[in-house]
């Protein structure tokens, strides 16, 4: 059996970093005698996508795991580092698309769900008459999960899981191998969530489909994930396989993610809630979860953590790594 580890890649990151430029206008710098402030939204981190996996970033708002999804799709200009993605099939460049996290801002209300669907087929020439687009929109609809008849109809006619899988036909559509999925489920009920999730690992074994996969719902990417990459504040804590991580978290903040997914079984309604404040994004010092871990020491504030390996695609940033315990 060929493990994650062993697949060739269909994405390489690299050294990956992207600052914005979150300055004061200058009138008010001058006035103010302020120097420019810069904040790292990703901060050198490295990873592989192996072809026909699913690889998870996982992480609270504001941690870069959405930047790094526009990263890689094109959408922002890396400042460092290199993204790499293999040739695709036939020797030709590997075709990534990306689905959004909100359907009903994702999708033109003026237009018939035939026209959205349609549109990439006539902008990239994958069609060349009407009557062949018209029968791949007509193939696309029932793919995901509706009827060829919905085509005639406008977006919101549709619910919120409905749209999602327009969405997710509009990608199909362009006949991607690689897709980039930013928070997919996060604006949808949770019922629907799972409708949709199963639909995308059908999708995914079907098509032969590699994704990269952007949450903060632990419970999701259990479910989605061959291999799971934990942010804090725009570097990458922890990775490992899906089987590895949930029951040897080791870093504190995996922990701490992992306390987050509900447990009928065993609610833990008397556990303490974490302490500490978030660092400022713009002068972070140290390893950057230190504010908030119950085990840093004088050196976690001052120096930062290097990505140690521990073997079987293992991969955790803390200077405790030995020390630490499944949560």
């Amino acid at each position: 059996m060929t493990t994650s580890a062993q697949k060739a890649p269909d994405l390489t990151v690299n050294g990956l970093v992207k600052t914005f430029d979150v300055s004061a206008p200058w009138l008010n710098r001058v006035i103010e005698r302020k120097p420019r402030q810069f904040v790292q939204a990703v901060n050198d981190i490295d990873f592989t996508v192996p072809a026909g996996d699913c690889l998870s970033i996982v992480g609270g708002s504001g941690c870069g795991k959405s930047t790094v999804a526009r990263l890689v799709t094109g959408l922002y200009r890396p400042s460092a580092g290199e993204i790499r993605f293999a040739p695709g099939r036939n020797g030709a460049p590997l075709s990534a698309q990306m689905i959004f996290q909100d359907p009903y801002a994702s999708l033109n209300p003026r237009w018939r769900v035939k026209n959205i669907i349609a549109e990439p087929l006539r902008e990239l020439k994958l069609r060349e008459t009407p009557a062949e687009i018209t029968d791949r929109v007509e193939e696309l609809l029932p793919t995901v999960g509706l009827s060829a008849s919905d085509g005639e109809k406008f977006s919101h006619e549709f619910s919120g899981g409905q749209r999602q899988r327009i969405s997710i036909a509009r990608t199909l559509a362009s006949e991607p191998e690689f897709l980039v999925c930013d928070e997919p489920t996060s604006a949808l009920d949770v019922s629907v969530q799972a409708q949709v999730l199963n639909l995308m690992r059908r999708l995914q074994d079907e098509l032969g489909l590699t994704y990269l996969f952007i949450s903060h719902d632990m419970s999701v990417v259990r479910h989605m994930s061959d291999r799971i990459a934990v942010m804090y504040l725009g570097r990458i804590v922890k990775e490992g396989d899906t089987e590895e991580l949930f029951p040897r978290p080791r870093h504190p903040y995996t922990q701490l993610l992992l306390q987050t997914i509900p447990n009928i079984d065993a609610p833990r309604r008397d556990r303490e809630p974490s302490g500490g404040e978030v660092p400022s994004p713009l002068k972070p010092s140290g390893c950057t979860f230190h504010p908030r871990c119950p085990r840093a020491t004088a050196r976690c504030s001052a120096e930062v953590p290097a990505v140690r390996s521990l073997g079987n695609g293992t991969r955790v940033a803390c200077h405790l790594v030995d020390e630490a315990v499944p949560a």
